[in-house]
């Protein structure tokens, strides 16, 4: 007898979405179960035994599981496919890896720095779900500066132009010169565009952002554009941190 699971993470485990995109698609009649479409929550499937198809295509769990770093570069989409045609991440690893990766999480298409591609839903669950506070640390060079009331604002949680109330951030001036201010950022979500709006909300403007961290996990030196396997000890980390 095989291992069971909920059938959104029988889903996740296929690399085929995210679990919380997962439920969506059962929500939306997509996903079948020996051949009966499922629109609730809570089924449950056997892996090895059940056959489990979304859009009428059959899924499987990959034998290989990858985990990529990825230096992205602005003018990238966040995404394995783009409905205007602009190029994504999944674009520069995609000659090199011949299975379908997606990645974890998102950076906006302005935004460059470390990204993270992988196959497995589960730790892309882990690596994104804000139950687990995975800290995100950015670099954001801003336009003009910052005062300190907009600082200590950040730092108590602000609210965001959408009437969404983030979470406080922890944000550190790092060099201020010419008229240049960089400020190092830390936050636990990842909402649309998030460091941008939050700055935005305190009247500052992000002239440049770059993500440097996930948890302990540094982008170093890994040039523009280019991409590598996280070590075992990485994936470890991100799976349980």
């Amino acid at each position: 007898m095989g291992e069971i699971v909920r059938l959104q993470k029988y889903i996740a485990m296929c690399g085929t979405a995210s679990r919380r995109n997962a439920e969506v698609m059962i929500q939306n009649g997509r996903v079948s179960v020996n051949g009966k479409r499922i629109k609730e929550m809570g089924v449950k499937v056997e892996i090895g035994a059940d056959k489990v198809s979304v859009d009428g295509r059959e899924i499987k769990i990959p034998q290989k599981k990858y985990y990529i770093m990825l230096n992205k570069p602005v003018g990238y989409v966040s995404a394995v496919t783009d409905q205007f045609e602009r190029p994504t991440v999944v674009d520069l690893v995609k000659n090199d890896i011949h299975t379908r990766i997606f990645p974890v999480g998102r950076l906006d298409y302005n935004t460059e720095g470390l990204l993270l591609l992988t196959n497995d839903g589960d730790f892309s669950y882990r690596v994104t779900h804000p139950k687990f506070r995975v800290s995100k640390t950015y670099i954001a060079m801003l336009k003009g500066g910052i005062t300190v009331s907009g600082l200590q604002k950040l730092r108590r949680g602000v609210k965001l132009d959408d009437g969404f109330s983030v979470s406080p951030a922890k944000v550190e001036i790092i060099s201020a010169e010419n008229g240049h201010v960089a400020a190092e950022v830390i936050i636990h979500e990842g909402h649309n565009r998030q460091v941008r709006r939050m700055f935005e909300a305190v009247g500052s403007e992000v002239k440049e952002l770059k993500r440097v961290k996930i948890g302990k996990i540094e982008l170093g030196n890994l040039p523009l554009g280019r991409w590598r396997h996280l070590t075992s000890h990485e994936v470890n980390y991100l799976m349980n941190v």
